[in-house]
C-alpha cells in the first residue's frame, strides 16, 4: 500500500511539473506569436498604402531679367529754352515840329516795311521856306564876299600908287574879307540845317522791319522827341538761351557757332527751326546763376529780298517753310560733342560707377564704367561696356560677384519641360492600371 501511494505521489508530481513546463512555454510562445502577428499585420497594412511622392529638389538660383546694351556713336546736346526776339528794334521819334500830313497805309501794327520806305510825313512847308531863306542868305553872303574880295584888290592897287611902304592888314581890308567869309560859312551851315530839317519831315524805316506799334495819327501835331512808333528788324531774330555753367563742357568750344534746333508750335503744330550760336554774353546772371548763349535765326519771317539774303546768308540748312514769330516760346537743343562709343543706362542701376552684367556662364559680373553725364533718369556711359552685353535690370537681394543666376526665360523652359515629363508619367501610370 505504501508503494502504491508513493507511485501515485510521484505521478502527481510529474504531472504538476509537466503542467508548469507547458504553462511556461505558453507564456513565451503567445507574446512572440502576437508580436509576429502584429508585424505581419503592419506589413500587410503598409503594403496597402500608396508610397509618398518624392519631392523635387528646389532650385534657389535667383531669377533675373536682362536687357541688351546698345553701344553706338552719340552727339550730346544741351537743352534750353527762350523767347524769340528781334536782334534790332528801334523807337521812332520826331526830330522836328509839325503836323502829320501823310501816313503810309502799311504803317500799322504787323506791317512789313523795307529800308528807306516812307512811313509818315510831317508838314514840310515851313521847312521848305526855311531852306529857301537859308539859300537866299547864303547867296547874299557869297555876293558880299565877292564884293569884299574886289574891294581888297582895289585897296591894294591904290596903296601901291600912293606909297611904296608895305600895306597894313586893315588897309588891304583883310579883316572885312574874313568877316564876309565867316558869313558865307554860317549861311552854308544854315542851308545844311534847313535841308536836314526838311529831310526829317519824312519819317522812313532805317532797315527792313515789322511795325510793332504806331503812336500817331493823321493830323496829329508832334514836337521834337514825340514817340511816333516802334520797329522790329526782320533780318535776324535772337533767342537768349540759359545754360548751366557745368553744361558748357558738353559743347564744342563752349558753344561758339554751335548748331541749335529750336522746337515750337505754329498753328497748333510742332515745328522745328535751325539756328546757330552767335555769341556768349560772357557773364553769369546774378539771379539765375546761368550763362546765356545767344542763338540767331536768319530771315525768321521768310521775307523775300531781305538783307540776310543780299549778304548771301540764307537759312538753307533746314526745311524752313514756317515763319518764326517774335515772342514765340521755343525749346532748344544745342548740339555738342560727339561720343564714339556711348550707351544710355538707367541711373538707378549704377552703383559706385559699376553695373551688374550677366556673363556667358550665367554668373553675375560687375563692370566698371565711365559715366560722363547724367541725363534725367539715365546716365551716358562712354566706356566699360560692349555692344550686346546683358544688363541686369532686376533687383538682387544679396548680390555677390560670380554668383549663379538664371533668366526668366530659362526658368519658363525648365518648367515647361517638367510639366511635359509629368504628363508622360501620368499617361504611363494610367496605361499600367489598365
Amino acid at each position: 500500500m505504501v508503494s502504491v501511494a508513493k507511485i501515485r505521489c510521484f505521478n502527481v508530481k510529474k504531472n504538476l511539473k509537466g503542467n508548469e513546463v507547458v504553462a511556461h512555454k505558453k507564456q513565451i510562445i503567445i507574446p512572440i506569436a502576437i508580436l509576429v502577428a502584429g508585424v505581419i499585420a503592419f506589413i500587410g497594412f503598409s503594403s496597402l498604402k500608396t508610397p509618398p511622392e518624392e519631392k523635387a529638389k528646389e532650385d534657389n538660383t535667383p531669377i533675373i531679367a536682362v536687357e541688351n546694351i546698345v553701344v553706338a556713336p552719340m552727339i550730346l546736346h544741351v537743352s534750353s529754352y527762350g523767347i524769340v526776339k528781334p536782334k534790332y528794334e528801334t523807337s521812332l521819334v520826331a526830330q522836328v515840329n509839325g503836323e502829320i500830313v501823310e501816313l503810309n497805309d502799311i504803317f500799322v501794327r504787323g506791317g512789313f516795311v523795307k529800308k528807306g520806305q516812307l512811313l509818315a510825313r510831317i508838314d514840310p512847308n515851313d521847312y521848305h521856306a526855311a531852306l529857301i531863306d537859308a539859300q537866299a542868305n547864303m547867296a547874299s553872303a557869297r555876293a558880299a564876299l565877292e564884293k569884299e574880295v574886289a574891294q581888297g584888290k582895289v585897296a591894294e592897287r591904290e596903296w601901291k600908287l600912293i606909297t611904296d611902304t608895305s600895306p597894313t592888314e586893315l588897309s588891304l581890308r583883310k579883316p572885312q574879307l574874313a568877316q564876309e567869309l565867316a558869313r558865307v560859312k554860317s549861311a552854308q551851315a544854315a542851308v545844311l540845317r534847313a535841308k536836314r530839317n526838311l529831310q526829317r519831315t519824312e519819317i522812313k524805316a532805317p532797315y527792313d522791319a515789322m511795325i510793332d506799334n504806331r503812336m500817331i495819327g493823321l493830323g496829329s501835331f508832334v514836337s521834337v522827341g514825340t514817340q511816333i512808333g516802334k520797329l522790329l528788324g526782320t533780318a535776324i531774330a535772337e533767342v537768349r538761351l540759359p545754360v548751366a555753367d557745368n553744361e558748357l563742357q558738353f559743347l564744342i568750344d563752349q558753344g561758339h557757332d554751335a548748331k541749335v534746333k529750336l522746337v515750337g508750335t505754329y498753328a497748333g503744330k510742332s515745328v522745328e527751326w535751325l539756328a546757330h550760336i552767335a555769341r556768349n554774353e560772357g557773364v553769369i546772371d546774378n539771379k539765375s546763376r546761368m550763362t546765356y548763349l545767344v542763338a540767331e535765326i536768319l530771315n525768321p519771317y521768310l521775307l523775300p529780298d531781305t538783307l540776310a539774303e543780299k549778304n548771301g546768308a540764307i537759312n538753307t540748312d533746314i526745311n524752313h517753310i514756317v515763319p518764326l514769330r517774335f515772342g514765340a516760346y521755343v525749346q532748344a537743343k544745342i548740339l555738342g560733342v560727339e561720343i564714339a562709343n556711348a550707351s544710355i543706362l538707367p541711373r538707378y542701376l549704377v552703383v559706385g560707377n559699376k553695373v551688374g552684367l550677366l556673363s556667358n556662364e550665367s554668373t553675375l559680373h560687375y563692370a566698371t564704367i565711365n559715366v560722363i553725364r547724367q541725363q534725367g533718369a539715365n546716365v551716358v556711359v562712354s566706356s566699360g561696356l560692349l555692344n550686346g552685353d546683358k544688363l541686369i535690370v532686376s533687383a538682387l537681394d544679396y548680390p555677390v560677384d560670380g554668383m549663379k543666376l538664371a533668366l526668366i526665360s530659362d526658368k519658363k523652359e525648365q518648367q515647361e519641360s517638367l510639366d511635359e515629363d509629368t504628363k508622360v508619367q501620368v499617361v504611363s501610370t494610367d496605361n499600367e492600371g489598365e
